[in-house]
This record gives C-alpha cells, sequence and structure tokens, in this order.
C-alpha cells in the first residue's frame, strides 16, 4: 500500500510537541517536527495558558512538515478551556487548572448539588481543578464572561476550531469536566442548571474520529482529544488482562472497561471514569505524577544549580531507601511553587526525617509515587473485578528506569514500557482509522505490539516495599 502520513499536534501541561506519523501498512513511524515550551504566565494574581503563543507554534509547526500528510489532528491536557463571543472570537485568557479561583469551591457547589449526586451522575473524580469547579468560580464570582459567552469550547476544540472553523466538543476530553453524564449520553445539564450556568453554550458532543473541516488541504480530524485517551489508544497490548500508567506531569493509572462503573464504592475511592475510544471507559484515577519533580528542578534552577533528569535520577538511586515517604496526591502539593520546602515540611508534620540532599529528595517522590501506584492499582483491581497481570507504562516518564523498576517492585506486577510518545502516536492512530487506513484499535494494538520496542521489568519484591507500604498507608 502507499504509506500514509498524518499530524499529530500533542500539548501536554510542560511542553507540546509536533508529529509527523508515518504509516505504510505495516509499521508506525514517527518524526518529531516541533517541540516547544508550554510556560504558564501569571497576571494579576492570576495563572493563565499562553494559548495564543501554543497556537503560533501549532501552525509553525504544521508548515514544517514535509508535504503530502493527509491530515491533522490536536490532543491536549483536561478540564480547561475557552468561551467565545457571538462573533466566534476568545474571551479572555484561557485559566491555568492550577489556578487558586477553584479554591474553596468545591464546598460552594456541594452546597448546591450534593457530593454523592454529582458522583452519580458523572462517575468522575473529584478534584477542585474540574471544570465543574472553574466554571462555578465564573457564577459565583459573577463574571461578566458569562453574559457574554456564546459557546464553550475545550482547549483542545478551541484549537480545532481555529484550524477548520468548526464548532463541536469531542466525547473524550468533554468526559474529564465532570460535567457530563455518560448514562445519557450529553452534558449533565441538571448540575449545570443547579448551579446558574448558561446551559446553551455547550456545543453538541461529536465522536473520535470525526471530521472537522479543514486547513490548507489538511483533513482536520478530531482524534481522542484528551491526551491521555490517546495514550491509551497507543497501550501495545494482546490481551484484555493490562492496566495502563500514563506517565507524566500527572500519572493516569486505569483500566480500560466497556462500562463506567459508577456505585458508592467507587465514589467512596474517588475514582473515575472518562471516556475512551471505540466505546471504551477509561476507569482510572489522576496521581500527581512528575509534577512534583519539575517543580524542584525548577526550585534548583531558580536558585543556581540546573539538574537534568538523569542527574536525579542517578541522585536518587544512591540514596538510602524509604527514608522519608510522602503522599503525591496532598493539597499542599497541587500548585507552583518551592516544592523541595513544601516535602520537608510534609516530612516535619508526619515525624520523618526531613530530606537533606537532593538525592534524598528525589528518591522521597519517585518511592512515593511508585507505593501510590500500588495502592491505587489494588484498588481499581477490586472495585471492576477484573485480573491484572501486567503494567503498561507509556509516556515520557517512562524513560525513568528507576522508577519503572520500583512500580515493578512495589505493585508486585511485570512492568512493560513504551512507547514514550504514546499520547502522539494514539492521535494519529484514531486519524489513520477515521481515513481508513488502519482497520480497528485492535489492528493497531497488534501492530504496536510486534513493532514496538518495549522495555520489560520483572517485579523483585522485598519485605521492605511491604513494610514501607505499610508506612506510606497510615499517611
Amino acid at each position: 500500500m502507499k504509506p500514509c502520513h498524518v499530524i499529530a499536534v500533542d500539548l501536554g501541561a510542560e511542553s507540546g510537541r509536533v508529529m509527523d506519523v508515518r504509516f505504510d501498512g505495516e509499521t508506525l513511524a514517527q518524526t518529531e517536527i516541533r517541540r516547544f515550551d508550554n510556560t504558564p504566565v501569571c497576571a494579576q494574581n492570576t495563572l493563565y495558558w499562553d494559548i495564543l503563543r501554543l497556537w503560533h507554534e501549532i501552525q509553525t509547526g504544521i508548515a514544517q512538515v514535509p508535504g503530502g500528510a493527509s491530515s491533522v489532528g490536536v490532543d491536549t491536557w483536561g478540564v480547561d478551556f475557552g468561551l467565545l463571543d457571538q462573533g466566534g472570537n476568545l474571551l479572555g485568557n484561557p485559566v491555568h487548572y492550577r489556578d487558586t479561583r477553584t479554591d474553596g469551591l468545591m464546598q460552594w457547589v456541594f452546597e448546591r448539588v450534593p457530593r454523592s449526586t454529582i458522583f452519580a451522575r458523572t462517575g468522575i473524580q473529584f478534584m477542585q481543578l474540574n471544570t465543574l469547579y472553574q466554571m462555578a468560580s465564573l457564577v459565583k464570582n459573577h463574571s461578566p464572561l458569562l453574559d457574554l459567552a456564546q459557546t464553550y469550547l475545550s482547549i483542545p476544540d478551541l484549537l480545532t476550531y481555529w484550524l477548520s472553523g468548526e464548532i463541536g466538543c469531542e466525547f473524550t476530553h468533554a468526559t474529564t469536566t465532570q460535567m457530563f453524564n455518560p448514562q445519557t449520553g450529553d452534558w449533565d445539564r441538571e448540575t449545570m442548571a443547579a448551579l446558574g450556568f448558561p446551559t446553551t453554550i455547550f456545543p453538541a458532543m461529536i465522536p473520535p474520529g470525526s471530521q472537522r473541516g479543514s486547513y490548507k488541504g489538511l483533513k482536520v480530524i478530531a482524534p481522542t482529544t484528551h491526551d491521555t485517551a490517546s495514550a491509551v489508544v497507543a497501550v501495545p497490548t494482546t490481551t484484555e488482562n493490562f492496566a495502563y500508567l500514563s506517565s507524566g506531569t500527572w500519572s493516569l493509572l486505569g483500566l480500560e472497561v466497556s462500562q463506567p462503573i459508577i456505585n458508592e464504592a467507587a465514589a467512596a475511592a474517588n475514582v473515575t471514569n472518562e471516556g475512551g475510544f471505540a466505546n471504551t471507559f477509561r476507569f482510572l484515577k489522576n496521581v500527581q505524577g512528575l509534577w512534583m519533580i519539575q517543580q524542584c528542578r525548577a526550585t534548583w534552577a531558580a536558585e543556581g544549580t540546573n539538574y537534568s533528569y538523569d542527574q536525579l535520577t542517578i541522585e536518587a538511586g544512591e540514596a538510602e531507601p524509604f527514608r522519608s515517604l510522602i503522599d503525591p496526591d496532598a493539597a499542599e502539593f497541587l500548585a507552583p511553587g518551592d516544592m523541595p520546602s513544601r516535602i520537608r515540611a510534609f516530612c516535619r508534620q508526619t515525624d520523618q526525617p526531613e530530606p537533606e540532599t537532593v538525592g534524598q529528595m528525589t528518591r522521597a517522590i519517585f518511592e512515593s509515587l511508585a507505593l501510590k501506584y500500588r495502592v491505587t492499582l489494588d484498588k481499581l483491581v477490586e472495585l471492576a473485578n477484573k485480573s491484572v497481570d501486567r503494567l503498561h507504562i507509556i509516556g515520557g516518564g517512562g524513560r525513568n528506569k528507576l522508577l519503572c523498576q520500583m512500580t515493578a517492585d512495589a505493585t508486585g506486577r511485570e512492568v512493560l514500557v513504551g512507547p514514550y510518545e504514546a499520547t502522539a502516536l494514539g492521535n494519529a492512530i484514531v486519524q489513520l482509522i477515521a481515513l481508513g487506513e488502519i482497520e480497528s484499535l485492535a489492528q493497531a494494538r497488534a501492530i504496536l505490539s510486534r513493532t514496538q520496542q518495549i522495555v520489560h521489568f520483572k517485579p523483585q519484591p522485598t519485605t521492605a516495599w511491604d513494610e514501607a507500604l505499610s508506612r506510606f498507608i497510615h499517611l
């Protein structure tokens, strides 16, 4: 067959990339065309995404792709959005999910719609950064934007609109908002109305793989526009007994299921049911991932020392095991800032020795993440009543061999790592399926399983991990 290539635009919370993905009927090959930082901007104590610079980088990257591409598709992180006026113009800069505007908003929402009702309607994990609470902040603060807004668009929907001129909200991203009802397959307009949201601004839902007009001769296709949904498409598995860990700024650990799991036990565990490709759901938990080490690096750099990730991993490998443990999901670790000081404070408050060296700090983060993965995976397996014999780590975090081995040891399961650019690859696969170049998700995964380089980590459990687990659970 004649080779086909598509353009995958993948925006993560730390960086963005434009990838050229080629399929020759047997293998999928990626070429990075352009990579750029995704740096938020703080103005008047509000943290914004620099959306116009991202748009400029995307346009520049697409222009650098060799000719002959068939289509382009965009995926991004979840929950954030922009509002358009009646002329289709963006109203204000999209606010970053780590901004403080959602502080205290969860309780404000629960006073109007009970927490149990929201979970029963949406099946989504409660996090103050969810779109539901961002929208609630606009209502509570009487934002004039809501009087002017004609259309709500998620970040990838906004960029797709700028590419194609077509408006719509792609399914997988909409499910991350905590404003989507999987039972009805539509926005949770009952909750929206109770909270005073203007329900008419939310566009129709579109399925992943939908064509959305064209951009300079390229078909614009909405892939699985939530980055984790795209990453899960690229899990190179031929078995159903797997779990996945999309490892990056966030760690998204979960199972692929055919129906959302929404019950009291799932609500008590604060897990989430997000939409996936091919009529699947991602039954998962969001865990603060490499965000903490990213913020530690930024703090150390500001103090005059630039550490590479490889340097930090070497330092961690030489540090004393299980000296200090933290809860990666503790509220004090959510916002940007001096992460080393916050970690030391957490250790003081929990009567543990404070990390004194860079290696001790880094090892505390890695070991705590591995233990968090163990606790989270055990709970998901229990709730789904599903057997899991292997864990696929996808995404850039898989390059950290120390953390991968710790994860295998902590969970007691074989860990298979790769592909590292799973999100862009999954984005491209959905485009290729939409174009008729690949028949199905199963065929795509079979291709990946026999052609991608996968690194295996065998578990080497010890009593030290069990003892550390007991300490970790008490935290």
